[in-house]
């Protein structure tokens, strides 16, 4: 008999017994009577007559139930080579003074403030301290543009913006400051105050009145108590790193995300408070925020706040040394990560160097996991290899496999069953049902569970516009799949990367599956492009492992032969070539409408989270040699 069904369907049977019984495992100053107020649809609330707060759940929590000298953050920095412990005892400390560093400057609940920090602990301290007196955080990736940096402090218009001087990537300094002064005079809303905490790798000039000094500042500070909270009221604003137009600032409201997040940890991703727990991110995302920051306090873990990346700080080894050294046992992170390290090292010699008993799973989400790297990860780390699909607008898992359950059988390429209070259905563009196996539009019947964003910041019209509005009733996903007979959820690519080749609708993401699989390939993307004659024709961008011997026109010849068998002529898949690298967010995901846009020669505005503006100029040079834009 399967554990999972019966928590699964009761989710949807009694959504207000449900979770309410779930909302008993947090903190409350006031317990809620209610779980559900369902009166301005779609504008639900959770909770909506009880009273709590996040940090308390986070840090008092555990201090007062004993748990003080726990290790709540290992701190572990290659590009500083810096390494530090800090108990649940000690960051307490540090967020009550910083807290107190807040209401000093005149910040108070409901107030915003910026974060615009790289990974180090004074960006999780300063989140914490925030929902600590009630204010409303909104974290910035750092070194974001100063133009998208303005964009972000007119639409939430922060009382203060606490920031680093400079951040750190592989072999360079990024100077924060010129970028957050630049983003404050381009600003028509000027904060009040800047927080700003010097590195010594590069230091920040202060303008006098506006900007304080981190250290200062908090040595002089008093320690502040945690504000008793509504349920409903704003824990965190995050904006989309969507590619055109105006951000979506994403609203995280308090005790949903308390209730939802702290149920994941033990029961999807199967640890127990005072294991290790890694999410290979950053808390500029919302992985980050969810993953790095919340969750794992919540239940009582250890976090690892890692400042590197997957390979080059300073080898293909970097994941390995960190899951060896700290005794991580549960690792989340992008595939994208793993097909980086997957191209430095196809045979996984780097792996064998460390001792990797204590990690029990690996669970992957941002990008769709295709099977070759799933396959890579099983048989190089022994474990195993959970793919899981989320989105920033749910907080955590629309579909996972339930480690603390029951681990379900893996069917490559899907992410497994919905994740309790998820209603899926596959829809097609009239808002029909679709039959299991065919493709449509992945959307959740109303209402979401907790933990899912209540609304747009300042834009409640774009909140139903843009998610409701399309399947009434319905939360629209963006994603594309199919549901197969036995419920397992394929997640098959955006609904704008549903490519309509002659009237057939076909999904990139099955043909990048057939690309991947060809052993010298590292990774791929597939988008399709405008054709006068088909409407559309797939394109396919290959990177190669680093020790192929094959030439790059033999492997495109073969990839050609792989989709014409695995797919059928049906897909007419013959333009691919070979990159070195593939443009992406910072977060890892493939820019694909803008590949597209090159290939179709129309205009597009530079994504203001892609990792390394120059590569569009390497793809713009390959397509070319595809013919691409062609003349209509």
């Amino acid at each position: 008999m399967s554990r999972y069904t019966p928590i699964y369907e009761s989710s949807l049977a009694d959504r207000n017994d449900f979770w309410l019984e779930l909302a008993r495992d947090i903190h409350w100053y006031q317990a809620p009577t209610s779980a559900l107020d369902d009166s301005t649809p779609p504008f639900f609330k959770w909770f909506p007559d009880g009273t709590t707060n996040a940090c308390f759940n986070a840090l008092d929590l555990h201090v007062n139930e004993g748990r003080g000298e726990q290790n709540a953050i290992i701190y572990d920095s290659p590009v500083t080579d810096t390494k530090q412990q800090i108990t649940y005892h000690e960051l307490l400390e540090q967020v009550s003074k910083v807290a107190g560093m807040l209401a000093e400057k005149g910040v108070s609940a409901g107030d915003r403030v910026i974060i615009y920090m790289p990974m180090i602990p004074q960006a999780v301290v300063s989140m914490l301290a925030c929902a600590r007196i009630g204010a409303v955080h909104s974290v910035v990736f750092g070194g974001f543009a100063a133009n998208e940096l303005a964009v972000r402090i007119d639409d939430c218009t922060p009382k203060m913006i606490i920031a680093a001087s400079c951040g750190l990537e592989p072999g360079r300094t990024v100077e924060y400051k010129p970028l957050l002064d630049k983003a404050i005079e381009l600003a028509q809303h000027k904060p009040d105050s800047c927080i700003v905490l010097q590195r010594p790798q590069a230091a920040a000039t202060m303008i006098e009145g506006r900007d304080f000094d981190w250290h200062d500042t908090f040595a002089a500070a008093p320690k502040a108590d945690c504000a008793e909270l509504p349920a409903n009221h704003p824990l965190y604003i995050l904006y989309t790193s969507g590619t055109t137009g105006m951000p979506k600032g994403v609203v995280r409201d308090t005790a949903g995300g308390i209730v939802s997040l702290k149920w994941t940890m033990k029961n999807i991703y199967g640890v127990e408070p005072g294991d290790v727990y890694w999410a290979a991110s950053d808390v500029g995302w919302v992985v980050g925020h969810s993953y790095i920051v919340y969750a794992p306090l919540f239940h009582g873990n250890t976090t690892v706040l890692y400042e590197g990346k997957p390979v080059g700080t300073p080898d293909p080894g970097a994941f390995w040394r960190v899951i060896s050294e700290h005794n991580v046992k549960s690792l989340f992170t992008a595939p994208t990560a793993f097909r980086a390290i997957k191209k430095e090292d196809p045979t996984g010699e780097y792996v064998k160097k460390y001792d990797l008993s204590g990690l029990e799973t690996l669970f992957l989400a941002g990008e769709r996991c295709d099977p070759d790297t799933l396959a890579w990860a099983q048989q190089h780390l022994g474990v195993p290899v959970i793919d899981h699909w989320w989105q920033t607008e749910t907080g955590s898992s629309i579909c996972a496999n339930y480690a603390g359950i029951e681990l379900l059988p893996i069917k490559p390429g899907s992410p497994t069953k919905p994740a309790p209070g998820y209603h899926l259905k596959v829809l097609d563009n009239d808002g029909n049902e679709c039959q299991p196996g065919e493709i449509g539009a992945l959307v959740a019947e109303s209402p979401l569970p907790p933990g899912s964003f209540t609304t747009l910041w300042n834009a409640p019209e774009r909140f139903e516009s843009a998610y409701f509005e399309t399947f009434p009733g319905h939360y629209e996903t963006g994603d594309a799949g199919y549901i197969d007979e036995d419920g397992y959820v394929f997640v098959m690519a955006r609904t704008d990367d549903v490519i309509n080749v002659a009237g057939h609708r076909l999904s990139t993401g099955a043909m990048e599956e057939a690309l991947s699989g060809h052993p010298d390939v590292a990774e791929c993307a597939v988008m399709g492009a405008a054709d006068e004659l088909k409407g559309q024709l797939p394109v396919g961008l290959l990177v190669l492992n680093a020790n192929t011997e094959k030439s790059d026109a033999d492997i495109c010849t073969e990839v050609i032969k792989r989709v014409r068998e695995e797919i059928g002529p049906v897909a007419a898949f013959k333009n691919v070539v070979v990159v070195k690298r593939l443009p992406k967010t910072r977060s890892g995901k493939i820019l694909r409408a803008t590949m597209r846009s090159i290939a179709d020669g129309t205009d597009y505005k530079m994504p203001a989270t892609i990792d390394d503006p120059a590569i569009l100029d390497e793809v713009t040079e390959a397509l070319a040699s595809l013919g691409y834009p062609r003349s209509q």
